[in-house]
């Protein structure tokens, strides 16, 4: 391993859980008529019950403990600080797999793969499986911080993982997987550096010129897959407001974010609501450790700003391809389409942009696969590489 990587430790000061702990007994809470199923955001009451348990249960400590089970590094490439979970794997010829996750998520949503990834037999799998895992936290976001440059965005941070792979800690080929910003991440990798991806797995799929390109007309879908038009119609109808703000003026929002941990919360569990499948029942899907322990993520690394800026950043450095050839992304790719994801593409449309190894309609899940259905996810994963590790 490069001297460039040095060992981290999850361990936040004393006095920012103290500070953290002042600012949610101060709340100044905002009047809330006739929300009570969300229609207007985050319920009141609901998040009263929740900054209650933050105050009066909520353990960050022994989140820490959980997360420091696992190997944490910090590494700096132009610039650009960059912390990442990197574990072994277990059996005859394990793979390297970069997981990358995206916006509101964190490196943490992947913790449940962890384990059954890097060592299938001890979760009843076959240790010819096994992968070496990497999950950097993206630029600006988690412990991948203090990010003090500019210009960051999901197809410059495709590089800075490149060589991350393949420079700092050695590995020539690898796989990749993604879901939301780590998808455009992982399909930018497929894109201008397929030859050293050995493929690439999916849990959502849009076109890498996201922010130009229009969503598909009801006309693009097969007959037999119209509803899924209509599906994506009605679910981003639900997932558009962050982007504007987000991608025009981040910086006015990050003032209340920064300020207010209640408000960042609110923020936060109105999309894991909103985006998961979970019937209007949050808890169903996220218990309040973890909905509390996202925004603990987002807030003891001060990271909100800079996470917000990612979309800004994306929407004015348009993407633009290396060639013009087909398909865009020239990796092996397999996709998992969870039935409550926000956009579903047409096949046809995947089947074009992508070298389509695999396609995976999920029986349950939403916008968050890996933490919502891991072990689906692992499997999908699993099978997508067997035929691609080096030697089969």
């Amino acid at each position: 391993m490069s001297a460039a990587v040095e060992p981290f430790a999850v361990a936040v000061p004393d006095e920012v859980l103290t500070d953290l702990r002042e600012r949610l007994v101060r709340t100044r809470w905002p009047a809330d008529v006739g929300n009570e199923d969300w229609r207007y955001g985050a319920n009141r009451e609901y998040l009263e019950e929740l900054v209650a348990y933050w105050l009066d249960e909520y353990d960050w400590r022994a989140q820490e403990r959980r997360m420091n089970e696992y190997a944490h590094f910090r590494t700096t490439i132009d610039d650009v600080p960059i912390h990442f979970v990197h574990e072994r794997g277990v059996g005859p010829d394990p793979i390297p797999l970069v997981l990358t996750h995206g916006w509101p998520w964190s490196f943490w949503d992947f913790e449940h793969v962890i384990r059954p990834l890097t060592d299938p037999a001890s979760f009843g799998g076959d240790p010819a499986d096994a992968f070496d895992v990497v999950i950097p936290s993206l630029p600006g976001f988690g412990f991948s911080v203090p990010l003090r440059r500019t210009g960051i965005n999901f197809h410059r941070t495709a590089a800075l993982w490149v060589e991350l792979m393949r420079d700092r800690l050695g590995y020539d080929k690898f796989a990749a997987q993604g879901g939301d910003w780590g998808q455009l991440v992982t399909s930018e990798m497929g894109h201008r550096w397929s030859e050293h991806l050995i493929g690439i797995h999916l849990n959502l799929s849009l076109p890498l010129d996201f922010f130009e390109a229009a969503l598909p007309a009801e006309d693009d879908y097969a007959p037999d897959e119209r509803h899924w038009y209509h599906h994506t119609q009605a679910r981003m109808a639900h997932a558009t407001s962050h982007i504007a703000v987000q991608s025009t003026d981040p910086q006015n929002l990050a003032y209340a974010m920064h300020d207010s941990p209640a408000g960042l919360l609110a923020w936060l569990v109105d999309r894991r609501r909103w985006w998961s499948d979970c019937g209007g029942d949050v808890e169903s899907r996220f218990s309040k450790d973890d909905l509390i322990t996202l925004a603990m993520l987002y807030w003891v690394g001060e990271s909100f700003v800079t996470s917000a800026r990612f979309y800004w950043e994306a929407r004015n450095d348009l993407w633009r391809a290396a060639t013009a050839e087909t398909p865009v992304v020239k990796a092996p790719t397999g996709i998992a389409v969870f039935p409550q994801e926000l956009v579903v593409m047409p096949k046809a449309w995947m089947e074009r942009y992508y070298d389509l190894r695999q396609l995976t309609y999920m029986k349950s899940g939403g916008h968050f696969g890996p933490a919502e259905e891991p072990a689906a996810i692992v499997e999908d994963v699993r099978e997508l590489f067997r035929p691609l590790r080096p030697g089969r």
